[in-house]
C-alpha cells in the first residue's frame, strides 16, 4: 500500500489538481480545505475529507493524527493552502495583509511542525511547500504577498538544512503566473484587470494547475536520496 500524502488547500487549484492526481494512482489521502464540501462531491476513494483553516494549529495536528491512525504516517505533506490579495501598501486593508501572512506563513509552518517530528525520528519524508517566483522577485502589487513568499522561501531553506541529516526532504515549488482562481481573491478590480492584461499582452495562459501538480508529484517520486530542493515553473513566455 502506498504512504499516506497529506495536502492542504485541497478544495480548488493546484491543491485540487493534486488530490485528483494523487487519488488516480492510489495514495491514500488527507485532504484539508474550509470549503469540503468541494472535495466531498468528488467521492474519492481511500480519502478522507477534513474541514480545517490552515492557521488552526490544533485542528490541523489533530487531522494529521487521525488520518496517521487509519493509514499510517504522513510521507509526504504538501502544504498548498494559500491566499493572493493584490494590493499597494498605502491603500491595502491591513486585514488583507494579516491574512496573507496567517495563512500563507503560518499555516505552512504549523503543517511542517506537525510532521516534522516523526518524519526525524524515522529518517524519512518528503515536506513541499507551495512557494511562488514571487517569493524570490518583487511584482508590482505584491508587496506583501512577496513578504508571505520571501518568508516561505527563508523558512522552507532552514528546514531543509535542519532535516537534510535525517534523510527527510524539504521542497519549495515556484510557481509563476498560473490560471487559478487565486487572483480573484483580489479586491481591487483594477488590479485584476492590470495583472490579466499584462498577461494576455505577453501571450500567456497554457500553464495550468495540472502542469504543477504533476511536477510536484515528479519530484516526490524520486528516491528519498534526491531532493529538488527549488523547482521553478513558469509558463514559457513569462519573463521575470
Amino acid at each position: 500500500m502506498k504512504k499516506l500524502v497529506v495536502i492542504t488547500g485541497a478544495s480548488s487549484g493546484f491543491g485540487m489538481a493534486l488530490a485528483k492526481l494523487f487519488n488516480q494512482d492510489g495514495y491514500p489521502l488527507l485532504l484539508l480545505a474550509r470549503r469540503v464540501e468541494r472535495l466531498e462531491v468528488l467521492n474519492l476513494s481511500n480519502t478522507i475529507c477534513r474541514k480545517v483553516d490552515v492557521t488552526d494549529r490544533e485542528a490541523f495536528q489533530k487531522a494529521i493524527d487521525d488520518a496517521e491512525q487509519q493509514y499510517g504516517e504522513t510521507d509526504l505533506l504538501i502544504n498548498s493552502a494559500g491566499v493572493m490579495l493584490l494590493g499597494d501598501i498605502e491603500t491595502q486593508n491591513p486585514d488583507e495583509w494579516q491574512k496573507m501572512l496567517d495563512v500563507n506563513v503560518m499555516g505552512v509552518l504549523n503543517g511542517m511542525r506537525a510532521v516534522m517530528p516523526q518524519m526525524k525520528k524515522r529518517q524519512g519524508g518528503t515536506i513541499m511547500n507551495v512557494d511562488s517566483l514571487a517569493g524570490i522577485e518583487p511584482f508590482e502589487h505584491h508587496a506583501v504577498y512577496c513578504a508571505s513568499k520571501y518568508a516561505v522561501t527563508g523558512l522552507s531553506e532552514t528546514a531543509r538544512q535542519q532535516m537534510a541529516p535525517y534523510n527527510v526532504r524539504v521542497m519549495r515549488i515556484l510557481p509563476g503566473a498560473v490560471n487559478t482562481e487565486l487572483l480573484s481573491h483580489t479586491t481591487s478590480d483594477q488590479i485584476k484587470n492590470d495583472y490579466v492584461a499584462g498577461n494576455k499582452a505577453a501571450g500567456m495562459g497554457t500553464i495550468t494547475a495540472d502542469d504543477i501538480a504533476k511536477s510536484i508529484k515528479f519530484a516526490y517520486e524520486l528516491p528519498q536520496g534526491v531532493n529538488l530542493r527549488e523547482i521553478q515553473i513558469a509558463d514559457t513566455k513569462q519573463v521575470l
